[in-house]
């Protein structure tokens, strides 16, 4: 499965960031691939989260030394608190940072609080752009008088017409992510965004709502800021109907000027933090999802389709019986997970390592089972193609097995189609 399919960029970057900094971006709780453990860690991928136009109002300034200026006109008592006493009548041209200007944690928490509507914080934490790692943050606990919710804030780069860039502000697959609304637009200047209304767990074993909204512009500003109805993301009561801010209200704080002024701000990554990662699986003039309905045995009918440019894409398929999910990984570069994932593999006459399994399936859905085959080529090509009893793995089971049996699934993933692309 994709990782940071949910996403959360949020799980991935702000809950790392205050626990470690990680918007499941989870991004829907990234199980993201099968048995993947470590290769998560290293695998960057964008999380996706959706759209909507116009700018905000009232946005904060950074003035001499990152004092936060609010504009002339701003009148709200709530946004000039948030000023920073004689700052405030700083001349214009103090208004216009360098982009070495450097904001601090209270700078970015003070700008989030300007841009809410009225009410109490609490629990608040937050990181400045002193650093690339990890990035930009802001987290509180907002109560506008109808209950206490989580919110929090994660600022980051992207590189412009990388495959990130290109799969961020996305709506979800729905054969991977239960939501009840999502959408994606572009807006005047470029940037795209998303507006997403969904639920903290995929299986809803609890109604903790989750709503985001992601904003990702021609220059690879990436803003994302998510918010429950409930004072933490995981394991709190449900404190409220729903999350405080509505969609309009979201798009209102992600799309302020200040957030892009953050950004700029923080440092380039150095270029050692980004060498040693291996270029994304490619088939020549296919896409993964071609490749594996290609492969796909006879009697079955593909339904759907989706995935990523580079290693992830899934199908549902129909043998007549109902939908079956499909879904494969093809991740070049991956010798280093040999040991923690194929230490009792059958070994074939090449070199390459191959397991199968049977396993419960990944979100908590009734029912449902995961057939996986997992192969590793001698070269670090892992190739993981995985089957389940329905169409979506957030729904019960609407059948008693997938509709490819191990067998298929093994042959499927040691095709010589995948070493072509390698």
């Amino acid at each position: 499965m994709p990782e940071n399919q949910h996403t959360d960029l949020f799980e991935d970057r702000f809950a790392a960031a205050l626990r470690d900094t990680g918007h499941s971006f989870r991004t829907d709780d990234p199980a993201v691939l099968v048995g993947g453990g470590r290769a998560r860690g290293r695998r960057k991928q964008l999380l996706r989260r959706t759209a909507v136009l116009g700018g905000a109002a009232g946005v904060a300034l950074v003035g001499v030394g990152g004092a936060l200026l609010l504009p002339s006109d701003a009148h709200d008592p709530r946004r000039t608190s948030a000023a920073a006493g004689p700052a405030a009548t700083a001349s214009p041209s103090a208004a216009s940072p360098p982009p070495t200007a450097v904001f601090s944690g209270d700078d970015v928490l003070r700008s989030l609080k300007a841009l809410l509507p009225k009410g109490t914080f609490s629990e608040e934490e937050a990181r400045g752009s002193d650093s690339f790692m990890p990035p930009p943050y802001a987290r509180v606990v907002f109560d506008d008088g109808k209950g206490a919710a989580a919110l929090g804030l994660s600022l980051d780069r992207v590189e412009p017409g990388s495959e990130q860039a290109r799969q961020g502000a996305q709506c979800p697959d729905k054969a991977l992510v239960a939501y009840d609304d999502c959408t994606a637009a572009k807006l005047p200047d470029g940037s795209r965004l998303a507006l997403f209304q969904g639920y903290e767990y995929a299986d809803r074993r609890a109604e903790t709502k989750r709503w985001y909204a992601e904003l990702l512009t021609p220059r690879g500003h990436h803003v994302l800021l998510t918010e429950w109805n409930a004072p933490a993301e995981k394991d709190a009561p449900v404190s409220r109907p729903q999350p405080p801010l509505s969609v309009e209200q979201l798009k209102e704080v992600v799309t302020a000027d200040v957030w892009r002024r953050v950004v700029d701000a923080v440092p380039e990554r150095p270029e050692s933090s980004v060498t040693g990662e291996a270029p994304p699986a490619k088939v020549p003039g296919r896409t993964i999802a071609d490749t594996l309905t290609g492969l796909v045995p006879d009697g079955l009918t593909v339904t759907g389709e989706g995935g990523q440019e580079g290693e992830y894409a899934h199908l549902v398929v129909d043998d007549g019986k109902g939908g079956s999910l499909v879904q494969i990984n093809v991740q070049p570069g991956m010798s280093d997970v040999a040991r923690e994932l194929f230490r009792d593999a059958e070994k074939l006459a090449d070199g390459t390592l191959v397991t199968t399994r049977k396993s419960p399936g990944e979100k908590g859905a009734e029912g449902v089972v995961m057939w996986t085959a997992d192969t590793l080529r001698p070269d670090g090509l892992r190739v993981v193609v995985s089957a389940f009893n329905t169409p979506a793995q957030h729904q019960d089971a609407t059948r008693d097995a997938p509709a490819l049996t191990l067998a298929q699934l093994r042959e499927i993933a040691l095709s010589t189609e995948w070493d072509a692309g390698a």
